[in-house]
């Protein structure tokens, strides 16, 4: 059992000379873990810092779905294998929502201090994701009704604050974005089961305190 785990670990997070093992990584999110996961659309080739979707603006460069579109989003190994086997330095996006978690992700600089925050309280935490410039708490599934009532017992809202949820999406590590590399802030432990995230309740109060504090309030990239 040991060495399975850590073969496991290895997958979520090894990065050796022929770069993230993005293949091993999807097949456990998916075929492990249940997590409805499609190839994201990556980068330009011509130009790593832009987008290979048609969008001159896009916002989220190499790291949102295309073709295939966001509804094919599966759990199913063989097709999981095939596209990575075809495309293997497609970023992963998982399709958030429903049996997958949801996430709240806010800009770097406030979500480290919000996590801060949030250990000083003893909150059990689950996977925490994260690129240069953001970071996404991975919580359980919400409904809308139940985020609009989260939100509607704010005194102010931040517009940098982002939620993932149902028809929403979100890159996982390993993968490698035209805006960065996308990593563990905090890795899911190792294990046969999905990793347990915490309810979206437990965070919102702390993140959107947290950036409140640090000023960051307008919409980020």
């Amino acid at each position: 059992m040991r060495e399975i785990l850590g073969r496991r670990r290895r997958l979520l997070s090894r990065r050796g000379d022929e770069g993230p093992d993005l293949i091993g990584a999807a097949l456990a999110f998916a075929a492990e873990w249940q997590w409805p996961v499609l190839p994201g659309v990556a980068a330009d080739p011509q130009d790593g810092s832009r987008c290979a979707c048609p969008d001159p603006e896009c916002t989220v460069p190499g790291a949102h779905p295309f073709d295939p579109g966001l509804l094919a989003a599966t759990t199913d190994a063989r097709m999981v294998r095939w596209w990575w086997t075809n495309r293997p330095t497609a970023p992963i996006v998982l399709a958030t929502g429903g049996k997958a978690p949801c996430a709240v992700s806010l800009p770097a600089l406030p979500a480290a201090r919000a996590l801060a925050a949030l250990d000083r309280r003893g909150m059990r935490l689950g996977p925490v994701v994260a690129s240069p410039t953001r970071w996404a708490i991975l919580v359980k599934p919400y409904s809308l009704e139940q985020l609009g009532e989260l939100l509607y017992a704010q005194d102010f809202v931040p517009g940098s604050l982002r939620f993932h949820g149902e028809g929403g999406y979100l890159a996982l590590p390993p993968s490698v974005t035209a805006q960065s590399e996308v990593r563990w802030e905090r890795a899911p432990l190792p294990g046969s089961a999905s990793p347990w995230v915490p309810d979206v309740e437990a965070v919102v109060d702390v993140v959107v305190d947290a950036l409140t504090r640090t000023g960051v309030s307008a919409p980020e990239m």
